[in-house]
Protein backbone atom coordinates (compact mmCIF):
# COMPACT_ATOMS: atom_id res chain seq x y z
CA UNK A 1 0.00 0.00 0.00
CA UNK A 2 1.59 3.40 -0.71
CA UNK A 3 0.65 6.67 0.49
CA UNK A 4 1.80 10.42 0.15
CA UNK A 5 1.10 10.36 3.79
CA UNK A 6 3.29 11.89 6.49
CA UNK A 7 2.76 10.83 10.36
CA UNK A 8 4.56 12.53 13.28
CA UNK A 9 4.49 10.19 15.91
CA UNK A 10 5.55 11.73 19.86
CA UNK A 11 7.34 8.75 22.18
CA UNK A 12 7.98 6.72 18.82
CA UNK A 13 10.87 4.89 21.54
CA UNK A 14 8.41 3.28 23.53
CA UNK A 15 6.53 0.28 22.83
CA UNK A 16 3.25 1.94 20.97
CA UNK A 17 5.83 3.98 19.23
CA UNK A 18 7.50 1.73 17.63
CA UNK A 19 4.75 -0.79 16.71
CA UNK A 20 2.71 2.18 15.25
CA UNK A 21 5.73 2.99 13.47
CA UNK A 22 6.23 -0.04 11.74
CA UNK A 23 2.48 -0.49 10.56
CA UNK A 24 2.56 3.43 9.14
CA UNK A 25 5.65 2.49 7.35
CA UNK A 26 4.04 -0.69 6.11
CA UNK A 27 0.99 1.41 4.74
CA UNK A 28 3.66 3.64 2.57
CA UNK A 29 3.32 6.77 5.48
CA UNK A 30 6.62 9.28 5.30
CA UNK A 31 7.73 8.81 9.78
CA UNK A 32 9.22 11.30 11.76
CA UNK A 33 9.55 10.58 15.62
CA UNK A 34 9.82 12.81 18.06
CA UNK A 35 13.06 12.50 19.89
CA UNK A 36 14.06 14.62 23.56
CA UNK A 37 17.55 15.79 23.93
CA UNK A 38 18.42 15.01 27.49
CA UNK A 39 21.71 15.36 28.82
CA UNK A 40 23.37 12.62 26.35
CA UNK A 41 22.63 11.89 22.90
CA UNK A 42 22.05 8.43 23.43
CA UNK A 43 18.43 7.59 23.14
CA UNK A 44 17.22 4.48 23.63
CA UNK A 45 16.40 3.31 20.06
CA UNK A 46 16.53 -0.55 20.65
CA UNK A 47 12.80 -1.19 20.19
CA UNK A 48 13.07 0.35 16.62
CA UNK A 49 16.28 -1.39 15.88
CA UNK A 50 14.29 -4.62 17.35
CA UNK A 51 11.59 -4.26 14.39
CA UNK A 52 13.73 -3.13 12.09
CA UNK A 53 12.98 -0.01 10.91
CA UNK A 54 15.21 2.65 12.80
CA UNK A 55 16.73 3.83 9.41
CA UNK A 56 13.98 4.16 8.18
CA UNK A 57 12.33 6.77 10.68
CA UNK A 58 13.56 10.44 10.48
CA UNK A 59 13.68 12.09 13.71
CA UNK A 60 13.27 15.17 15.18
CA UNK A 61 14.60 16.93 18.08
CA UNK A 62 11.61 18.03 19.87
CA UNK A 63 9.62 17.81 23.85
CA UNK A 64 6.28 17.71 24.57
CA UNK A 65 7.15 20.30 27.29
CA UNK A 66 8.72 22.94 24.91
CA UNK A 67 6.02 24.40 22.61
CA UNK A 68 8.24 26.15 20.43
CA UNK A 69 10.12 22.36 19.51
CA UNK A 70 6.80 21.21 18.60
CA UNK A 71 6.10 23.93 16.43
CA UNK A 72 9.22 23.50 14.44
CA UNK A 73 8.29 19.69 14.30
CA UNK A 74 5.08 20.21 12.79
CA UNK A 75 6.51 22.79 10.24
CA UNK A 76 9.33 20.58 9.52
CA UNK A 77 6.56 17.12 9.14
CA UNK A 78 4.07 18.75 7.64
CA UNK A 79 2.07 16.07 9.20
CA UNK A 80 -1.41 14.67 8.13
CA UNK A 81 -1.66 12.31 11.07
CA UNK A 82 -0.12 13.33 14.37
CA UNK A 83 -0.53 10.60 17.77
CA UNK A 84 0.86 11.53 20.94
CA UNK A 85 2.29 8.64 22.77
CA UNK A 86 4.57 10.83 25.00
CA UNK A 87 4.27 10.44 28.33
CA UNK A 88 5.75 9.31 32.11
CA UNK A 89 3.66 6.03 31.37
CA UNK A 90 4.55 4.53 34.66
CA UNK A 91 2.14 4.59 37.05
CA UNK A 92 4.17 3.58 40.22
CA UNK A 93 6.68 6.50 38.31
CA UNK A 94 3.88 9.34 39.21
CA UNK A 95 3.25 8.69 42.73
CA UNK A 96 7.12 9.70 42.95
CA UNK A 97 7.13 12.51 40.30
CA UNK A 98 3.43 13.49 40.03
CA UNK A 99 4.59 16.86 38.74
CA UNK A 100 6.60 15.85 36.30
CA UNK A 101 4.27 13.67 35.41
CA UNK A 102 1.95 16.94 35.15
CA UNK A 103 3.20 18.50 33.36
CA UNK A 104 4.12 15.55 30.16
CA UNK A 105 1.60 13.71 30.41
CA UNK A 106 -1.01 16.08 30.75
CA UNK A 107 0.39 19.57 29.35
CA UNK A 108 2.41 17.96 27.27
CA UNK A 109 -0.63 16.76 25.05
CA UNK A 110 -1.98 20.45 25.40
CA UNK A 111 1.52 21.87 24.30
CA UNK A 112 0.70 19.76 21.47
CA UNK A 113 -2.78 20.45 20.66
CA UNK A 114 -1.74 24.10 20.74
CA UNK A 115 0.71 23.65 18.30
CA UNK A 116 -1.45 22.07 16.19
CA UNK A 117 -4.33 24.54 16.16
CA UNK A 118 -1.45 27.21 14.99
CA UNK A 119 0.41 24.79 12.78
CA UNK A 120 -1.26 22.34 11.19
CA UNK A 121 -5.25 22.93 11.65
CA UNK A 122 -5.80 20.24 9.09
CA UNK A 123 -3.90 17.24 10.66
CA UNK A 124 -5.63 14.54 12.77
CA UNK A 125 -4.87 13.97 15.93
CA UNK A 126 -4.67 10.95 17.78
CA UNK A 127 -3.93 10.91 21.48
CA UNK A 128 -3.24 7.73 23.96
CA UNK A 129 -5.43 7.75 26.54
CA UNK A 130 -6.06 5.30 29.07
CA UNK A 131 -8.02 2.50 31.01
CA UNK A 132 -5.87 4.09 34.69
CA UNK A 133 -8.48 7.03 33.73
CA UNK A 134 -11.37 4.61 35.17
CA UNK A 135 -9.49 3.90 38.00
CA UNK A 136 -12.32 2.83 40.89
CA UNK A 137 -14.88 1.80 38.64
CA UNK A 138 -18.08 3.07 38.61
CA UNK A 139 -19.24 0.20 36.24
CA UNK A 140 -18.23 -3.51 36.05
CA UNK A 141 -17.55 -3.14 32.04
CA UNK A 142 -15.83 0.30 30.90
CA UNK A 143 -17.12 1.74 28.15
CA UNK A 144 -16.89 5.34 26.46
CA UNK A 145 -19.89 6.51 28.54
CA UNK A 146 -18.42 5.19 32.09
CA UNK A 147 -17.54 8.38 34.28
CA UNK A 148 -13.70 8.46 35.31
CA UNK A 149 -12.27 7.99 38.67
CA UNK A 150 -8.59 8.30 38.30
CA UNK A 151 -6.30 6.71 40.83
CA UNK A 152 -2.71 7.82 40.55
CA UNK A 153 -1.14 10.89 39.42
CA UNK A 154 -0.51 9.43 36.30
CA UNK A 155 -4.45 8.51 35.75
CA UNK A 156 -5.31 12.61 36.45
CA UNK A 157 -2.66 13.34 33.88
CA UNK A 158 -3.96 11.69 31.35
CA UNK A 159 -7.61 12.67 31.94
CA UNK A 160 -6.75 16.58 31.60
CA UNK A 161 -5.08 14.84 28.19
CA UNK A 162 -8.12 13.36 27.40
CA UNK A 163 -10.57 16.43 28.24
CA UNK A 164 -8.19 18.55 26.45
CA UNK A 165 -9.07 16.62 23.05
CA UNK A 166 -11.93 16.85 23.53
CA UNK A 167 -12.20 20.78 24.21
CA UNK A 168 -10.20 21.23 21.00
CA UNK A 169 -12.30 19.06 18.94
CA UNK A 170 -15.65 21.24 20.02
CA UNK A 171 -13.76 24.20 20.26
CA UNK A 172 -11.66 24.66 17.37
CA UNK A 173 -13.36 22.12 15.45
CA UNK A 174 -9.73 19.73 14.99
CA UNK A 175 -9.51 16.23 13.92
CA UNK A 176 -8.85 14.85 17.57
CA UNK A 177 -10.01 11.86 18.86
CA UNK A 178 -8.42 10.00 22.22
CA UNK A 179 -8.00 6.02 22.28
CA UNK A 180 -8.88 4.43 25.77
CA UNK A 181 -6.51 1.83 25.51
CA UNK A 182 -6.81 -1.16 28.28
CA UNK A 183 -3.47 -2.58 29.14
CA UNK A 184 -1.47 -3.84 25.51
CA UNK A 185 2.15 -5.57 26.33
CA UNK A 186 4.08 -7.44 23.85
CA UNK A 187 7.99 -8.49 23.96
CA UNK A 188 8.95 -4.50 23.76
CA UNK A 189 7.34 -4.03 26.99
CA UNK A 190 9.35 -1.90 29.32
CA UNK A 191 11.21 -3.92 32.71
CA UNK A 192 8.93 -1.89 34.86
CA UNK A 193 5.81 -3.33 33.74
CA UNK A 194 4.28 -6.07 35.52
CA UNK A 195 3.53 -8.19 32.22
CA UNK A 196 7.43 -7.70 31.01
CA UNK A 197 8.78 -7.79 35.08
CA UNK A 198 6.83 -11.48 34.83
CA UNK A 199 8.12 -12.81 31.85
CA UNK A 200 11.26 -11.49 32.04
CA UNK A 201 11.83 -13.44 35.41
CA UNK A 202 10.22 -16.63 34.61
CA UNK A 203 13.06 -16.57 31.50
CA UNK A 204 15.95 -15.97 34.10
CA UNK A 205 14.55 -18.90 36.64
CA UNK A 206 14.11 -21.06 33.67
CA UNK A 207 17.69 -20.31 32.66
CA UNK A 208 18.99 -20.14 36.26
CA UNK A 209 19.82 -16.49 36.22
CA UNK A 210 17.18 -15.91 38.94
CA UNK A 211 15.51 -17.90 41.63
CA UNK A 212 12.67 -15.66 42.54
CA UNK A 213 9.61 -13.43 41.19
CA UNK A 214 8.68 -10.51 43.75
CA UNK A 215 5.36 -9.02 43.16
CA UNK A 216 2.64 -7.26 44.78
CA UNK A 217 -0.72 -7.54 44.51
CA UNK A 218 -1.48 -10.42 41.95
CA UNK A 219 -4.93 -10.30 42.55
CA UNK A 220 -5.83 -7.06 40.45
CA UNK A 221 -7.43 -8.13 37.22
CA UNK A 222 -6.71 -6.63 34.10
CA UNK A 223 -7.67 -6.43 30.25
CA UNK A 224 -4.71 -7.62 28.25
CA UNK A 225 -3.85 -7.35 25.05
CA UNK A 226 -0.95 -7.21 22.39
CA UNK A 227 0.63 -3.78 21.67
CA UNK A 228 0.97 -5.03 17.70
CA UNK A 229 -3.18 -5.55 18.02
CA UNK A 230 -3.73 -1.63 19.40
CA UNK A 231 -2.15 0.56 17.35
CA UNK A 232 -4.00 -0.69 14.28
CA UNK A 233 -7.02 0.61 16.10
CA UNK A 234 -5.22 3.65 16.45
CA UNK A 235 -4.63 4.50 12.76
CA UNK A 236 -8.27 3.02 11.94
CA UNK A 237 -9.76 6.08 13.97
CA UNK A 238 -7.48 8.76 12.10
CA UNK A 239 -9.30 6.94 9.03
CA UNK A 240 -13.12 7.65 9.76
CA UNK A 241 -14.96 10.60 8.89
CA UNK A 242 -15.26 12.15 12.17
CA UNK A 243 -13.44 12.13 14.76
CA UNK A 244 -14.80 9.62 18.22
CA UNK A 245 -13.27 8.58 20.81
CA UNK A 246 -13.16 4.45 21.23
CA UNK A 247 -12.04 1.84 23.81
CA UNK A 248 -9.62 -0.22 22.41
CA UNK A 249 -9.90 -3.74 24.71
CA UNK A 250 -10.07 -7.55 24.51
CA UNK A 251 -13.53 -7.76 26.91
CA UNK A 252 -11.64 -10.05 29.05
CA UNK A 253 -10.33 -10.02 32.78
CA UNK A 254 -7.25 -11.71 34.29
CA UNK A 255 -5.57 -11.39 37.34
CA UNK A 256 -2.18 -11.05 37.61
CA UNK A 257 -1.68 -14.26 39.51
CA UNK A 258 -3.36 -16.37 36.70
CA UNK A 259 -0.84 -14.15 34.27
CA UNK A 260 1.96 -15.83 36.15
CA UNK A 261 0.55 -18.65 36.15
CA UNK A 262 0.34 -18.99 32.57
CA UNK A 263 4.48 -17.79 32.04
CA UNK A 264 6.05 -20.30 34.53
CA UNK A 265 3.43 -22.61 32.81
CA UNK A 266 4.97 -22.18 29.41
CA UNK A 267 8.74 -23.38 30.62
CA UNK A 268 7.65 -26.07 32.80
CA UNK A 269 7.60 -24.22 36.03
CA UNK A 270 5.14 -24.44 39.05
CA UNK A 271 4.24 -20.73 40.38
CA UNK A 272 3.71 -20.98 43.94
CA UNK A 273 8.03 -22.49 44.25
CA UNK A 274 8.97 -18.90 42.88
CA UNK A 275 6.33 -16.32 43.77
CA UNK A 276 6.88 -14.02 46.66
CA UNK A 277 4.74 -11.31 47.57
CA UNK A 278 6.41 -8.19 48.63
CA UNK A 279 4.96 -4.97 50.25
CA UNK A 280 6.82 -2.32 49.14
CA UNK A 281 5.37 -3.45 45.28
CA UNK A 282 2.05 -2.24 46.41
CA UNK A 283 0.22 1.09 45.46
CA UNK A 284 -0.95 3.70 47.55
CA UNK A 285 -4.32 3.57 46.22
CA UNK A 286 -4.86 0.26 43.86
CA UNK A 287 -6.69 -0.12 40.89
CA UNK A 288 -8.70 -3.37 41.63
CA UNK A 289 -10.02 -4.40 38.13
CA UNK A 290 -10.59 -3.26 34.74
CA UNK A 291 -12.22 -4.64 32.12
CA UNK A 292 -12.90 -2.94 28.32
CA UNK A 293 -16.09 -2.98 26.58
CA UNK A 294 -14.85 -2.50 23.18
CA UNK A 295 -18.14 -3.11 20.76
CA UNK A 296 -17.94 0.46 19.50
CA UNK A 297 -14.69 -0.22 18.21
CA UNK A 298 -15.87 -3.49 16.93
CA UNK A 299 -19.01 -1.65 15.02
CA UNK A 300 -17.65 1.45 13.74
CA UNK A 301 -13.96 0.56 13.43
CA UNK A 302 -14.10 -2.80 12.39
CA UNK A 303 -11.64 -3.46 14.75
CA UNK A 304 -11.04 -6.67 17.17
CA UNK A 305 -8.05 -8.39 18.68
CA UNK A 306 -6.14 -11.38 17.43
CA UNK A 307 -3.46 -12.34 20.08
CA UNK A 308 -4.93 -13.97 23.26
CA UNK A 309 -3.25 -13.28 26.62
CA UNK A 310 -2.14 -16.66 26.21
CA UNK A 311 -0.07 -16.47 23.34
CA UNK A 312 0.75 -12.94 24.35
CA UNK A 313 2.28 -14.09 27.17
CA UNK A 314 4.28 -17.36 25.92
CA UNK A 315 5.48 -14.93 23.17
CA UNK A 316 6.80 -12.83 25.75
CA UNK A 317 8.58 -15.41 27.43
CA UNK A 318 9.89 -16.95 24.22
CA UNK A 319 11.34 -13.44 23.58
CA UNK A 320 13.21 -12.74 26.86
CA UNK A 321 14.21 -16.61 27.09
CA UNK A 322 16.13 -15.67 23.72
CA UNK A 323 17.26 -12.43 25.06
CA UNK A 324 18.88 -14.09 27.86
CA UNK A 325 20.38 -16.72 25.90
CA UNK A 326 22.62 -14.55 23.68
CA UNK A 327 24.16 -12.92 26.60
CA UNK A 328 25.14 -15.96 27.96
Amino acid sequence: MQTNKSALITGITGQDGAYLAQLLLSKGYKVYGLSPRRSTSEVNFTRLEWLGIFEQVQLLEGDLTDLSSLIRALQNSQADEVYNLGAQSFVQTSWDQPLLTGQVTGMGAANLLEAIRLIRPQARFYQASTSEMYGLIQEPQQSETTPFYPRSPYAAAKLYAHWMTVNYRESFSLYACSGILFNHESPLRGLEFVTRKVTDAVARIKLGLAHELRLGNIDAQRDWGHARDYVEAMWLMLQQETPEDFVIATGRTTTVRDMCRIAFAHVGLEMDQYLVIDPKFFRPAEVDILLGDPSKAQQKLGWTPSTSLESLICEMVDADLARLASLK
